[in-house]
């Protein structure tokens, strides 16, 4: 397995770890009320859909884990109805998807994943259950983002991955989240500064 394909998917679950981290930080801002209003996308709330984020997270990383948890990680569909719980409980499953995500070696993407979903067992590759966790969360994220901007409260920006030039951007959120930029790229030396205008 190339190097490059495990930098990748390490460097995306730091990516959905930092956005996510981002995005409920804001929501910290909102009320409880304003947390759960009614509005307009394809879940009703905020509250509702970062808490289907959090769910389906735990469901795919528990199938990525080996575990058999299944449909009841929706028993609940509003396991942490307060941001203050939500925050907490989002980064600890992210955390969990950054280390399978640092532990994989050779063939590890090329496996096959057993996800448990009550009457019938779906087998899938792991790299391919990986992207699919990812985009579900970007999709979700931008109606979140897009439900804040009615609020009081300034939708963070959400739309880039770590451009080289742009540490300085970063650098609270990581500090918040006791990161390097070092751990991200694992301790690979950047050697050529972007062309002049990269976004």
């Amino acid at each position: 397995m190339p190097a490059s394909q495990r930098l990748t998917f390490r460097s995306l679950a730091y990516n959905n770890a930092w956005a996510n981290h981002r995005l409920l930080s804001a929501c910290a801002g909102l009320t409880q009320g304003e947390f759960e209003a009614t509005r307009t996308s394809f879940f009703p709330s905020l509250q509702s859909t970062l808490n289907h984020i959090l769910a389906v997270d735990r469901f795919y990383v528990d199938a990525l884990e080996g575990g058999t948890l299944g449909l009841a990680a929706f028993a609940n569909p509003l396991p942490c109805p307060a941001v203050k719980e939500l925050l907490p409980a989002q980064a600890m499953i992210d955390r969990r998807l950054i280390a399978w995500c640092e532990a994989i070696g050779e063939g590890t993407l090329d496996q096959m994943i057993q996800v448990h979903r009550g009457t019938t067992i779906q087998s899938e590759r792991a790299d391919r259950l990986l992207l699919h966790v990812f985009q579900h969360q970007i999709h979700h994220r931008g109606q979140a983002h897009a439900m804040l901007s009615g609020t009081k409260v300034p939708p963070p920006q959400l739309d880039e991955f770590f451009a080289w030039d742009e540490a300085s951007f970063r650098a609270r959120d990581f500090a918040e989240l006791g990161w390097s930029e070092e751990m991200i790229w694992d301790d690979r030396p950047q050697t050529k500064k972007p062309p002049d205008g990269a976004v």
